[in-house]
C-alpha cells in the first residue's frame, strides 16, 4: 500500500511565500512522476505542475515563474514552493505520486494522491 504525507500550506498575504511537501512511502515498485494539483473553492481540480522521473518538468501559465516543484526520487520526496502568490491561488492543494506497485504476476500503474492541504492566500 502506498501512502503520501503532505504538510506545509496555511494563510499567507499576497506576494507571500509557502512550501509544500510530500512524502510517499509504502511497497511501491517504482515512481513514475510526481505532480501537485490544486482545487479552488467551486472549481474542478487542476494539474498544477509536474516533475518526471528523468528530471522534465511541466507547469501551468498560471504559476509559470512563480512556483518550482523539485523532487527527490531516492528520498521519495517532492516540493512545491510557491512565491508571489496571488488570491487566485487559494484552493486545496494535492501532492498526486504514479507509481508502479507489484500485483500477483504483474504490475499495476496508477497514481495516487495525498490528502490535501489548504492553502489561503488573503488581498
Amino acid at each position: 500500500q502506498v501512502q503520501l504525507a503532505q504538510s506545509g500550506g496555511g494563510l499567507v498575504q499576497a506576494g507571500g511565500s509557502l512550501q509544500l511537501s510530500c512524502r510517499v512511502s509504502g511497497n511501491l515498485l517504482r515512481i513514475n512522476s510526481m505532480n501537485w494539483y490544486r482545487q479552488a473553492p467551486g472549481k474542478r481540480h487542476e494539474k498544477v505542475c509536474g516533475v518526471t522521473s528523468d528530471g522534465a518538468t511541466t507547469y501551468i501559465d498560471a504559476v509559470k515563474g512563480r512556483f518550482i516543484i523539485s523532487a527527490d526520487y531516492d528520498a521519495k520526496s517532492t516540493y512545491l514552493q510557491m512565491n508571489s502568490l496571488e488570491p487566485e491561488d487559494t484552493g486545496v492543494y494535492y501532492c498526486v505520486v504514479g507509481v508502479d506497485v507489484k500485483n500477483g504476476g504483474g504490475v499495476d500503474e496508477y497514481d495516487e494522491w495525498g490528502q490535501g492541504t489548504q492553502v489561503t492566500v488573503s488581498s
